[in-house]
């Protein structure tokens, strides 16, 4: 077998030192590295496939602080401060009344905040005035990156808009695909029932299922009006993560704002994410807190 040397005569002027080697012992080498080469490259390869977005679920409380003062600037103050890139809003008004002066809230908040947006109306009447816009009231969306579709779904729902309401189907569940950096993911919005009985939102959660893809790449993010060991909340634990457990400190508590005492506001993730650096956001600028968190997923739509 071929040998390679290094000198290790001692010579006039210093020292060098002389190792033998083997082919055997390089060959071997090179085996063992190639594992470790190979594993390098496959993870600089999946970081390089990974996004990873921040992610804010808020009830605005239609721009009330718990002060009782409405001022929608402070709702912007608080999600631009949370460097958020995509957020599921509930509680959003537009020309609907006097508690907020009859402000297009998105618009105003997409416009300061430099995002897209789409609202998804759970409530769509005549306005007040004759000639003036139509009062909307529901969820929306704002994202830092382009919103590809949205469509406005329905779930069950118990009006609190007529007298002696009936459940029924009615629109309110926002469904947007989001492309960030190549990342393709579905988002969605809700604002579950919040009476004392559950059966409407057990309702609601069925229906949801039955709507959102079973892939990889779905994010719902709401108010749900029920804590994490609420029976009807199950069928959603059991598809989605929730993003709280994964990565919280502590009880997460979101509402109310003023005396947190409950978790009801949620961001739950497909099996295929994965969260981290989730925290609830201490502000008075509405009756409940903002829960904000990074979420990484995989470039593709997830399909």
């Amino acid at each position: 077998m071929e040998e390679i040397y290094l000198s290790n005569k001692r010579k006039k002027g210093g020292f060098t030192i002389k190792i033998r080697l083997t082919f055997l012992s390089v060959l071997l080498l090179l085996v063992f590295s190639i594992p470790s080469l190979q594993a390098d490259a496959h993870n600089n390869a999946d970081d390089a496939r990974n996004v990873t977005l921040k992610v804010m679920t808020y009830n605005i409380h239609a721009g009330i602080g718990s002060d009782g003062s409405y001022d929608l600037d402070r709702i912007a103050d608080i999600i631009e401060a949370s460097e958020a890139d995509v957020i599921g809003l509930q509680e959003v008004d537009k020309n609907w009344g006097y508690r907020s002066n009859f402000d297009d809230q998105l618009q105003r908040l997409a416009e300061k905040l430099d995002m897209h947006a789409f609202m998804a109306p759970i409530y769509n009447q005549d306005p007040i005035f004759e000639g003036e816009p139509r009062r909307k009231y529901g969820v929306a969306v704002l994202s830092k990156y382009p919103i590809i579709n949205a469509d406005n779904r329905h779930i069950t729902r118990l009006s609190t808009q007529g007298t002696d309401p009936i459940p029924a189907p009615a629109p309110g569940f926002a469904e947007t695909v989001i492309n960030a950096k190549g990342a393709i993911f579905s988002f969605y919005v809700t604002h579950l029932d919040y009476r004392g009985d559950p059966y409407v939102r057990e309702a609601q959660v069925e229906d949801m299922l039955t709507i959102m893809p079973e892939n990889d790449n779905v994010i719902l993010t709401g108010d749900m009006n029920a804590s994490p060991d609420a029976p009807e909340l199950d069928p959603l634990f059991n598809r989605f993560n929730d993003g709280w457990t994964e990565s919280g400190e502590g009880i997460g508590y979101t509402y109310s704002a003023s005396s947190p005492s409950q978790r009801i506001d949620y961001i739950l993730t497909s099996e295929g994410m994965r969260t981290s650096n989730a925290r609830v956001i201490d502000t008075l600028a509405s009756d409940h807190l903002p829960v904000v968190m990074d979420v990484t997923l995989k470039r593709g739509n997830g399909r």
